[in-house]
């Protein structure tokens, strides 16, 4: 069994990870950042959980693009395909879900 205090890991470099747990070919992990992430779309679905800190999340549409502002409990969910970043304001503390390996 392993507990986690999300607020106390910060990482050396953006986007540094701690991996939690990898459940049949998917991976739980906790990423510390204070600098936005690429634009990208993933191989699978991904779930996106912000734990601590607040987090512009920008999506792409038909439309254009589109921000989202997610606050500690907001969880985004992106499916096979969907163009998306995480721009963080100020240090952030979110729980990534998503298929190993993926960007």
């Amino acid at each position: 069994m392993t507990i986690v205090e999300a607020k106390a890991f910060r990482g050396q470099f953006a986007w540094e990870a701690l991996d939690i747990a990898s459940i049949d070919g998917v991976t739980v992990r906790l990423h510390w950042t204070d600098q936005p992430y690429i634009w990208h779309v993933n191989d699978g679905p991904e779930v996106f959980v912000v734990l601590d800190g607040i987090v512009d999340m920008q999506v792409r549409t038909a439309d254009g693009e589109i921000s989202h502002r997610l606050t500690p409990g907001s969880v985004f969910h992106a499916e096979q395909g969907d163009a998306h970043r995480a721009v963080p304001n100020g240090e952030v503390r979110a729980l990534v879900i998503e298929r190993a390996g993926s960007i």
